[in-house]
């Protein structure tokens, strides 16, 4: 929760000059303290559907021990599903139209598995058109999460994203670029996150966008905010990944291959496995060609035990910091974006 500056002690200044979150104490004063609702547009695969509720779920309740939070998850009609996740959705998400009855303090966009760089062709694309169009007016904040964050760089900023060749994915240093934005206060100046895509939007299309660049690495832009500096936050990695999630897509791959649904064999994620992992998969993998092994000998849970996880911590910071900006400056009436005396376009007062 944010400091309040309730006497002219220097520091105060001090520290708000620095990026950390201070209010005055009339601005505290007409804040609301109530629950916030923050809705999940989940369009992950099946295969990964419950998982990556539980990421988001865990890091939204990981962000503030003070306040109540009510996540409302929700997916697209336009997105194809199984039976078993019809089934999920039927029984445990809300359509759009229930969603925009409710109203929302926050929206947090997911990836999608769309490997074709031309996004217009996604089934899903109109409708999450206007998810984000109808977000942007009624919502305080979204944040958009790698695919996401391409098809709205696209439909709102007019930003293709671009095929890369060979597929990016592990866990890669970045630094940050902005130290000064609310949402990186108190974050490592350096720090990793796991990435998954065979496209991107480059640096030079982000700046081209008037977008805020806020953390990148060798491999691109990863932390990105809108012009206004707060209405739409961009992920270009998958900072919410589990420990083992790049180990799960790894042995889909490997499945993919043994299915003939891809021609080669998975290259292994970069910067993720020890070198002892590396040398056990590369025996399955010999194995596995000599017919000595099948797809039920993967050593999932010999390697998961082998891995380190270097991106929570930064990560939950940033969501906590997200949550909390969007907490001091969200209305009391959830059907409004933004509390009274607040301008949408520099609604965190950054500008000057």
């Amino acid at each position: 929760m944010p400091l309040i500056a309730h006497s002219d002690l220097p520091s105060f200044q001090r520290l708000k000059d620095q990026g950390e979150t201070v209010l005055s104490k009339d601005r505290a004063q007409h804040q609301v303290i109530r629950e916030l609702h923050i809705g999940l547009l989940n369009m992950m695969p099946d295969a990964a559907l419950e998982a990556t509720e539980r990421q988001f779920f865990r890091l939204i309740g990981h962000s503030n021990e003070i306040a109540q939070f009510y996540v409302h998850p929700f997916s697209l009609s336009s997105v194809e599903r199984g039976e078993k996740a019809s089934e999920h959705l039927s029984k445990h998400y809300k359509t759009f139209d229930e969603i925009k009855a409710i109203g929302l303090d926050a929206l947090i966009i997911t990836g999608a598995n769309v490997s074709h760089p031309d996004l217009k062709l996604a089934p899903f694309y109109e409708q999450l058109k206007e998810v984000v169009e109808w977000s942007y007016e009624n919502v305080t904040s979204t944040l958009c999460s790698c695919l996401a964050t391409h098809a709205v760089l696209g439909f709102r900023f007019n930003q293709t994203r671009q095929p890369i060749g060979d597929k990016c994915w592990g866990v890669f240093p970045h630094h940050l670029v902005d130290r000064r934005h609310p949402l990186v206060s108190g974050v490592n100046t350096r720090f990793d996150i796991p990435h998954s895509r065979f496209n991107e939007v480059s640096e030079a299309q982000f700046e081209k966008a008037g977008v805020k660049i806020l953390a990148k690495s060798d491999k691109g832009v990863h932390l990105a905010v809108s012009p206004d500096l707060f209405r739409l936050v961009f992920f270009q990695g998958h900072p919410e990944y589990d420990t083992v999630s790049l180990l799960k897509e790894y042995k889909r791959e490997v499945m993919l291959y043994l299915n003939n649904e891809r021609d080669d064999y998975p290259s292994m994620p970069d910067n993720y496995l020890s070198a002892q992992s590396q040398a056990i998969l590369n025996e399955y993998q010999t194995k596995l060609a000599s017919g000595e092994m099948t797809i039920k000998d993967f050593p999932e849970s010999l390697i998961a035990e082998t891995l380190d996880n270097t991106w929570h911590d930064s990560t939950t910071a940033i969501i906590n910091n997200w949550i909390g900006c969007v907490y001091q400056v969200t209305h009391e009436d959830v059907d409004k974006p933004f509390m009274d005396g607040i301008n949408p376009q520099d609604p965190l007062n950054l500008k000057g």
